[in-house]
This record gives structure tokens, C-alpha cells and sequence, in this order.
């Protein structure tokens, strides 16, 4: 009876487990889906606001317009046409930290309190 039971259980383990991947997969496999979906129609919602596309002017003159009086409304500077703001490509990139020595320091001061 004993070897019955035992056999009853691996086999229940077996199924349990082979569940739980097949369960696994088919979240996965949604998931996936949902993913691509979601970045088709990001795709598609960028080349509808034109925001996809590489052009000299990325903001319409209306948007400019609009802005420009945002800020004379509030009293804030308003950039001339000959300075744009500049866009995230033409900006410069950061410049690593030279040295984790601030790091250190806040280790040091860690080992110190625990004393």
C-alpha cells in the first residue's frame, strides 16, 4: 500500500510541476504578446504625432507659440528663436564620477557606528 501511495504522490509532484510550466509559458507567451502590441502601437502613435521622424524643426510653430506665451504669462524667460532649447541628441553626455570615494567614505562610516 505504502508503495501505491508513494507512486500517487511523484505522479501528483509530476503533474503539479508540468502545470506550473505550462502556466508558466502561457503567461509568458501572453505577456510577449502584450509587449509587441503595446510597441506597435507606440510605433504608430509616434509616426501620427511625427515624433518618429528625424526633421530640422522638432516642434510645430504652434506648440512654439504656445509655449512662448505659457511664459510671458508667468513671467519666465523666453528663449530667443536663434537659441533653441536643444534636443536630448544634441545634448553632451554626462561625465562618469572619477572615483567611488564617496562611497568608501559612507562604508567607513557605516563600520564605525557598528563599533
Amino acid at each position: 500500500m505504502p508503495s501505491e501511495e508513494f507512486e500517487s504522490a511523484a505522479a501528483s509532484f509530476t503533474r503539479i510541476g508540468q502545470d506550473a510550466v505550462t502556466h508558466s509559458r502561457r503567461v509568458t507567451g501572453n505577456a510577449l504578446a502584450r509587449s509587441r502590441r503595446r510597441r506597435g502601437e507606440n510605433a504608430e502613435l509616434l509616426k501620427q504625432s511625427g515624433r518618429g521622424t528625424k526633421s530640422g524643426d522638432p516642434t510645430p510653430g504652434t506648440l512654439r507659440a504656445a509655449a512662448e506665451r505659457f511664459r510671458r504669462a508667468r513671467g519666465l524667460a523666453v528663449p530667443a528663436a536663434a537659441d533653441p532649447v536643444p534636443s536630448r541628441s544634441q545634448l553632451p553626455a554626462r561625465i562618469p564620477r572619477s572615483g567611488d570615494d564617496d562611497e568608501d567614505f559612507s562604508q567607513m562610516r557605516i563600520m564605525q557606528r557598528d563599533q
